[in-house]
C-alpha cells in the first residue's frame, strides 16, 4: 500500500472532521440529547405525580359522595320527623276540634230539647184550655188565671 499525497490529504481531512465534529457538532447534539432525555423524564414524572393526585382525587370525591349521601339521609330523616311531628299535630288539632264541635252540638241539642219541651208545654197547655173550655163550655180568660196556667205547664 503506497501512502501517497491524496491518501495523507483524506487522513488530514478526516482528522479535522472529527476534531471539528467533536468540538462543535458533538456537545450541540450530547446537549440536545440531555435536554430530550429530560424532557422525557419531566414527562414521566409529571405522568407518575398526575397519576398519584389522580388516585388522591378519586378518593376525596368517594369521600366527598359518602359524606353527601349521609348529609342527604340525614336531611330525609330530618324531614320525615318534621312530617310525622306535623302529621301528629294536626291530628291532635283535629282531635280538640272535633271534640269542640261534639260538645257545641250537644250543648246545642241541649238548647233545642229545651226549647221543644217549652214549645210542647206551652202546647199542651193551650191544648188543655181549649179542653177546658169545651169542658165548661164557657171560654177560660188566659190574662185572668195566667197563674193557674203556668203552674199547670210547670207540672207537665
Amino acid at each position: 500500500m503506497d501512502i501517497n499525497l491524496t491518501f495523507l490529504g483524506q487522513m488530514v481531512s478526516f482528522a479535522i472532521l472529527v476534531w471539528f465534529t467533536t468540538k462543535f457538532i458533538w456537545p450541540q447534539l450530547n446537549h440536545a440529547i440531555e435536554e430530550r432525555q429530560k424532557k422525557v423524564a419531566d414527562g414521566l414524572a409529571a405522568a407518575e405525580k398526575a397519576r398519584a393526585e389522580l388516585k388522591d382525587a378519586d378518593a376525596k370525591v368517594a369521600n366527598e359522595i359518602k359524606q353527601a349521601r349521609q348529609q342527604a339521609n340525614e336531611i330525609i330523616e330530618r324531614a320525615q320527623q318534621q312530617a310525622n311531628q306535623i302529621v301528629d299535630k294536626a291530628r291532635a288539632e283535629a282531635t280538640t276540634e272535633a271534640n269542640r264541635l261534639k260538645a257545641a252540638a250537644g250543648e246545642e241539642i241541649v238548647s233545642m230539647q229545651q226549647r221543644a219541651r217549652e214549645e210542647l208545654r206551652s202546647w199542651v197547655g193551650r191544648l188543655a184550655v181549649q179542653g177546658a173550655e169545651k169542658i165548661v163550655q164557657r171560654e177560660v180568660d188566659a190574662n185572668a188565671h195566667k197563674a193557674m196556667l203556668d203552674q199547670l205547664v210547670a207540672e207537665i
